[in-house]
């Protein structure tokens, strides 16, 4: 039975296994994780079980689940990452095009790297607050900043660098390696500052996307496609469609004619969105909730 995208978005790592001697790290890791929660539960017992009175134990009882949750995730991110060391001193990941076979050293390691991420990577994700996941993108090596709004795509865990003020769309995929054939592509992925990638849109290994562009919705890139800044980007391969006039400067002459600044800010508000630092009371709220549903009823009216 197939998963619901929305119960896989989030970072991601493919699930390919070389060789099965490889499953002992990921069974390690839950090992280790499950053990420094066993014994934060055998302390809890020491200090707070009281057969007379378990009130204070079971009140504490949800907090102390919390905290082992957040014990598991950080102890298989500390010991993935040592793992990881020690592997990547071995072999040191690279970029290039290597054949998918046991025999090739390159699609091994590959291989052996995403086994030692999936345990932390998968508890992270089903944690109910995302900055954990932006973590796991850090600790693996993954250039982003907490603001980033990565979650509802597929976001792979290497060779990738965000810029600024970047939202994935849900469904989306970002790669920077796939497998075409018999061949292992490995392509770092560059995505700078104010990109949006729309829903189900998918970036194959080697895209660069620069600034201030848009990758629209059910798109696709090819393998180091490289869009200019600026532009919104649609279609299979992705093409250029028009300018992204959202983040280009010189508004004024966009939007028209207007007398001064103010009435200039006014006219984009209009057309585009509330202003973010634009800070409104309870009743101003209020007041504008209900200028709006006005709004509404009169247009619905005269279209009737």
């Amino acid at each position: 039975m197939s998963v619901p995208t929305s119960m896989r978005v989030g970072p991601f790592v493919p699930t390919v296994l070389v060789k099965k001697k490889y499953i002992i790290f990921y069974i390690f890791l839950i090992w280790i994780s499950m053990i420094s929660v066993l014994l934060e539960f055998w302390f809890y017992w020491q200090w707070f079980w009281d057969a007379i009175r378990p009130l204070y134990f079971y009140f504490f009882f949800p907090l102390l689940c919390f905290v082992m949750y957040i014990t598991a995730i950080f102890t298989s991110i500390l010991f993935a990452k040592l793992i990881l060391v020690i592997i990547n001193a071995i072999h040191k990941p690279k970029e290039g095009i290597f054949l998918r076979d046991a025999s090739d050293k390159d699609y091994c390691y590959w291989s052996l790297r995403n086994t030692i991420k999936k345990w932390p990577i998968w508890l992270s994700h089903k944690f109910p607050f995302p900055f954990l996941d932006n973590i796991c993108f850090k600790v693996f090596g993954v250039k982003t900043i907490f603001s980033n709004s990565l979650f509802e795509g597929w976001v792979d865990c290497e060779f990738i660098e965000f810029g600024k003020n970047i939202i994935i769309g849900q469904g989306s995929i970002v790669q920077s390696a796939c497998i075409v054939g018999k061949l292992l592509i490995i392509k770092k992925t560059i995505i700078e500052d104010n990109v949006r990638i729309g829903a189900h849109a998918i970036c194959m290994p080697g895209t660069h996307i620069r600034k201030n562009s848009v990758l629209a919705a059910n798109s696709v890139t090819t393998v180091g496609q490289e869009l200019e800044e600026g532009w919104i980007y649609v279609g299979v391969p992705a093409t250029k469609y028009k300018k992204n006039r959202f983040f280009e400067d010189g508004l004024e002459n966009i939007l028209g004619y207007v007398e001064d600044v103010e009435n200039l800010r006014k006219k984009y508000e209009n057309l585009y969105i509330k202003r973010y630092d634009k800070h409104l009371t309870y009743k101003e709220k209020k007041e504008l909730k209900e200028e709006k549903r006005v709004e509404e009823k009169i247009r619905l009216e005269q279209s009737v």
